[in-house]
């Protein structure tokens, strides 16, 4: 259970930081609301991520979570806000997941 919640909180992470890339995009009241959006995304990750390093070792925990989120804005960057998609990003984002998977595989 601990391990879906990091995930979890890991997504809203993704959450928080698209936000704050639309709410850079936008103007008036709808900057206003991306930001109300990153800052309830941003109070749900880390009550989530609060809640798996109960259970979870925290140097495991916050890699997965920091890992979950950096691989899921790499992909929504790519996605949404047209970022590059290189062979190299595509690359070091792979190890990164992969790196993710060992770090689940090897905690207790």
């Amino acid at each position: 259970m601990n391990w879906i919640l990091l995930v979890i909180a890991g997504l809203f992470e993704v959450g928080f930081a698209s936000c704050l890339g639309k709410a850079k995009e936008t103007t008036g009241l709808a900057s206003t609301y991306w930001m109300i959006g990153f800052f309830v995304c941003l109070t749900i990750s880390m009550f989530l991520l609060y809640k798996a390093t109960q259970n979870l070792p925290i140097g495991t925990a916050y890699a997965v979570w920091t890992g979950v989120g950096a691989a899921g804005t790499v992909l929504v960057g790519i996605f949404v806000f047209k970022e590059p998609s290189d062979f190299w990003r595509l690359f070091f984002l792979t190890t990164l997941i992969a790196s993710i998977i060992g770090l689940k595989v090897v905690s207790h």
